[in-house]
């Protein structure tokens, strides 16, 4: 019999989200089912426009997962054997698995310590004569700096493939909060500057699918044309058995994309609930000198709300709050690094980060009596660690 405690406080809680689109959720699926199309039908297409019309892009094209995305994404830029794309050192390991599987090496920079998104000062170092891309991820669903560093690949001729796994709905250049700032605020979605951007639906995404799901978008057509082709084996669009690349079997099958309409017409609402919920921990967590809540930008969509914690009581704390029944994770417990690495990359900052990161619930609407709970035992295990009287 386990011992395990009851886990009270999940991570994340989709059960509400399940039970507003219950009905809607039946319908859908009985729609599909009767319609006797399951991949890349008539769901596919409208999801596809619809999502097209929300992100502000020309072009937006269903695929299996977030990691074909990007794949396919570096693919249809070019990238190839023996070419370099530079990315951050703190990311989920798809980031650095798709550039290998283009067959290029993956190159990691250092963080920001404020953002944990890629810093742009540490760019122009890394760049080579092989170097032909730069991957920003937009990281807990906080926008990178586009601008800086697509400014930066301009110089240099490089291909800018934005992964936005963590941040569908997010508005470039947030500003933070309580600071000066010469740059502009310009509502616009990510997903709609650079020349390609990959998504994931994966279900524990903001807008996350009942199953694996992935999305490309761009503006340029002869990147949609190329995207087209490597998602179906190869095929030219609407030419049966028309062979152009060695591609893959990456189609966004129709139930997935039935749920994904109906959670678009919600994002936004769902984006801004998370976007309180963050607040409400940034003023609990105020007078808390061990635990640092991140700093907030407008933009921010709150994939994940994640602290910082000392390193050494950070296992302490996240156990003790698993001991009362509060669920938190590290995203992520190390830099990125891979096998056969072609250039070792000095990242403090990342590697800092990684000792000392803890994720803790969050998601639209919970509870705010759940939140003080939360902060109350983060309070509480730093006292019993003794950071905090």
């Amino acid at each position: 019999m386990s011992n395990s405690p009851i886990i009270e406080i999940p991570l994340l809680n989709l059960r509400g989200e399940i039970n507003e689109l219950w009905d809607e959720i039946n319908e859908a699926f009985q729609r599909v089912l009767r319609s006797g199309h399951f991949v890349l039908g008539p769901e596919v297409e409208a999801f596809e426009s619809e999502v097209a019309n929300f992100l502000g892009v020309r072009f937006a094209i269903g695929l299996n997962s977030g990691t074909d995305a990007l794949t396919i994404g570096l693919k249809s830029l070019g990238i190839s054997e023996g070419d370099e794309v530079i990315t951050t050192a703190f990311s989920f390991f798809a980031t650095a698995e798709a550039i290998i599987h283009a067959g290029a090496s993956p190159v990691f920079v250092d963080i920001d310590p404020e953002t944990f998104n890629m810093d742009p000062k540490r760019i122009e170092e890394a760049i080579t004569s092989r170097t032909r891309a730069i991957i920003p991820v937009h990281l807990y669903g906080n926008p990178a700096p586009i601008e800086k560093i697509a400014s930066l690949a301009g110089k240099y001729n490089l291909s800018v493939l934005e992964d936005a796994a963590q941040a569908f709905g997010a508005i470039y250049e947030g500003k933070p909060l309580g600071k000066t700032t010469t740059q502009p605020f310009v509502e616009q979605r990510v997903g709609s500057r650079s020349e390609a951007t990959a998504f994931s639906f994966y279900p524990t995404k903001n807008l996350g699918a009942y199953g694996d799901g992935g999305l490309l978008t761009t503006n340029d057509p002869e990147i949609a044309k190329k995207v087209l082709m490597y998602r179906n084996h190869g095929e030219l669009p609407n030419q049966r058995y028309r062979h152009q690349v060695v591609g893959y079997n990456s189609r966004l099958d129709e139930f997935q994309a039935a749920i994904l309409r109906l959670k678009l017409t919600r994002i936004d609402n769902w984006n801004d609930l998370r976007r309180n919920a963050a607040a409400s921990y940034r003023n609990l967590l105020e007078s808390t000198r061990d635990a640092r809540a991140p700093t907030h930008y407008d933009g921010h969509i709150y994939h994940q709300f994640s602290i910082m914690l000392p390193p050494d009581v950070r296992k302490a704390v996240a156990t003790y709050l698993y001991d009362q029944g509060i669920s938190t994770k590290i995203y992520y417990p190390e830099s990125l690094t891979v096998p056969h690495q072609t250039r070792q990359t000095f990242t403090p900052v990342s590697d800092n980060t990684a000792k000392s990161v803890l994720s803790i619930p969050i998601w639209p609407g919970i509870p705010s009596d759940s939140q003080v709970r939360v902060v109350d035992t983060i309070k509480e295990a730093l006292r019993l660690s003794g950071k905090e009287a």
